[in-house]
């Protein structure tokens, strides 16, 4: 799955470790995340998508890359 989370995150002037703390994940997760290499449970793509203020939608994309 497709997100902007690196986007968002580095927009925002934060660290990978700075998010994670935020969302109470470790920085591990945050790089599978960004990586596309892990999606996150609705619980976290929602508290992501709160966090960023933006629809959950906007966030991840569920089109596979080409």
């Amino acid at each position: 799955m497709r997100n902007s989370v690196r986007v968002q995150r580095i927009v925002r002037d934060m660290t990978q470790e700075d998010l994670a703390k935020a969302m109470k994940v470790t920085r591990q997760t945050v790089i599978a995340i960004e990586n596309g290499k892990y999606d996150p449970s609705l619980k976290l793509a929602l508290r992501l998508s709160g966090f960023f203020g933006m629809k959950v939608e906007e966030l991840f994309n569920n089109e596979e890359d080409e």
